[in-house]
């Protein structure tokens, strides 16, 4: 029997040597067309990213990432993928049972890879797939195989709940405890 969920839309950004796995909840329109994690503009993942020290520098992925920068996120450490791989314009219009399924496909990935920390971007998202529905952000009682579990805002400029300075201290919180070393004069 055939599976029943939607091919590969965009594959993760991993290697051997990713240490922190985040993890959107599905692409956008714009990261699907080009096939690169948070490409649309209004998306504050690649800033947050620069501003916790863990990137010298913004990644524009609007167009796709370039071979240089993919080079650049991955010797740093770091790693993206999707809990759900259908794009769409925005989370809400996921079924539930999508991101059920999605744990099931994490899970897997997580298992091929010696990742320290994994690093969910939405509360909701993770309250729905992990079955978690009294969840708070920060680090999580469960682990995804011997990863630490963290809950982190979810960067899309459709959530106004966070500020770029807390996307950057939460995020930096996660590189640190991955082992990933951050810069201190890029904090802000």
């Amino acid at each position: 029997m055939p599976d029943p969920r939607p091919a590969l839309v965009m594959p993760p950004l991993i290697d051997e040597r990713t240490r922190l796995l985040f993890v959107g909840i599905n692409p956008g329109l714009r990261s699907a067309e080009v096939a690169a994690p948070f490409a649309h503009r209004s998306n504050r993942f690649w800033k947050a990213l620069h501003a916790a020290g863990i990137l010298d520098r913004v990644i524009d992925a609007y167009d796709g990432v370039t071979p240089a920068d993919r080079e650049r996120i991955l010797a740093r450490g770091v790693g993206v993928s999707t809990l759900v791989q259908r794009a769409t314009r925005a989370a809400d219009e996921l079924a539930p049972e999508e991101l059920v399924a999605g744990v099931e496909d994490l899970r897997r990935l997580v298992a091929e890879h010696d990742l320290a920390v994994v690093a969910m971007l939405g509360i909701g998202a993770y309250r729905t797939g992990f079955g978690r529905r009294k969840a708070r952000q920060g680090v999580q009682e469960e682990t995804l195989g011997d990863a630490q579990l963290r809950v982190l805002p979810n960067p899309s400029g459709l959530n106004a709940g966070s500020t770029l300075a807390d996307l950057a201290a939460a995020f930096r919180e996660a590189a640190v405890a991955a082992g990933i070393a951050v810069r201190q004069e890029d904090t802000r």
